[in-house]
C-alpha cells in the first residue's frame, strides 16, 4: 500500500501589507442577555481597531441586542451558568436555585453592570454607536426578525439591513467565524 500525500500548499505570512489588510471577522450573535452581548461587541472593536473588517449578524436571541425595545435593559442571571460566583471568590459558586428568588436577577444585572461601568466600558447602545462608526457592519437575521414580528424601524439605526442567513455567508466568504 502506497501513501499518497497532497500538502497543502505553506501559508507564508506576508509583511508586506498593513496590520489587518485583507481579513475579515464574522460574529454570530445569538444569546441576547447581558453577559453575552459583551463577548461580541468587545471581540468586534478589538478586530476593527486592529484594521479587520468586522461583520456583525444578530439573530435568535441575539436579536435582543439591536432590538430598540430591549437593548438598553439587557439582564445577567447566574441561572444555568455553572460558573457563576461573586466577583474575587473564584472558588465560591453561586446555587442556581438562588436565581429562582425575587429580584436575584436584577441584582446580578446591577452588580455587572456596575463592573463594567468600573472598566468604563460603555453600556450596549453606546458600543453598537461606537462600533458602527468605527466601521463594524450589523446585520440581522431575516428569519429572527420575521419570527419577532420586527421590521428595521424596530431595530437599531445603523443596523444594515435585515438579511437572510445565506446573504450573511456570502457577503463573509472567506471571513473567520465567531458564534456566541
Amino acid at each position: 500500500m502506497t501513501a499518497t500525500t497532497d500538502a497543502a500548499p505553506a501559508v507564508v505570512p506576508s509583511f508586506d501589507e498593513p496590520e489587518g489588510a485583507g481579513r475579515k471577522l464574522a460574529i454570530i450573535c445569538s444569546k441576547g442577555n447581558l453577559d453575552m452581548a459583551y463577548p461580541g461587541l468587545i471581540l468586534a472593536n478589538a478586530a476593527v481597531g486592529e484594521g479587520v473588517e468586522t461583520h456583525m449578524f444578530f439573530t435568535f436571541w441575539g436579536f435582543d441586542i439591536i432590538n430598540k425595545a430591549t437593548m438598553g435593559d439587557l439582564k445577567f442571571s447566574f441561572v444555568g451558568n455553572t460558573a457563576m460566583h461573586p466577583p474575587g471568590h473564584s472558588g465560591m459558586g453561586v446555587h442556581h436555585m438562588l436565581g429562582a428568588l425575587p429580584g436575584a436577577t436584577n441584582a446580578a444585572t446591577k452588580m455587572m453592570k456596575k463592573q463594567l461601568a468600573d472598566l468604563e466600558v460603555p453600556d450596549v447602545p453606546e458600543f453598537l454607536e461606537m462600533l458602527s462608526g468605527a466601521g463594524v457592519h450589523l446585520w440581522a437575521c431575516r428569519m429572527s426578525a420575521d419570527m419577532n414580528h420586527l421590521s428595521e424601524d424596530d431595530l437599531y439605526d445603523d443596523v444594515e439591513a435585515i438579511i437572510s442567513a445565506s446573504d450573511f455567508i456570502e457577503l463573509t466568504e472567506g471571513a473567520q467565524l465567531l458564534f456566541i
